[in-house]
């Protein structure tokens, strides 16, 4: 299905996350991070970049990934990313929702 974010019509699924990273950009995570009602800070872009390297090199991601990283530690993800951290910080950063969401 498609869906406008920042003026572009993007691919997502039924949950809203991109099925086409190809097509995210920093302006794409930042209207995705609004409708999540999150403002980016540089501590978010961090997490985001972590999130897309680990995703580029086909790595599970989990909580306990997260935390084990040591770019943030869980309270600060949680805190960053409130009301599911995972899911909404994979959604910002353009990539599928991890087999560990539910």
């Amino acid at each position: 299905m498609k869906k406008l974010i920042a003026n572009k019509e993007i691919d997502v699924n039924e949950e809203g996350y991109l099925t086409d990273f190809s097509q995210w950009d920093k302006e794409i995570g930042k209207c995705l991070a609004d409708e999540c009602e999150i403002e980016l800070s540089d501590k978010h872009w961090e997490v985001i970049d972590f999130l897309q390297d680990k995703h580029h090199k086909e790595e599970a991601l989990s909580i306990r990934g997260i935390k084990k990283s040591g770019v943030i530690n869980i309270k600060e993800f949680y805190a960053l990313f409130p009301g599911g951290p995972l899911k909404k910080s994979t959604l910002i950063a353009g990539i599928p929702k991890p087999k560990s969401c539910i």
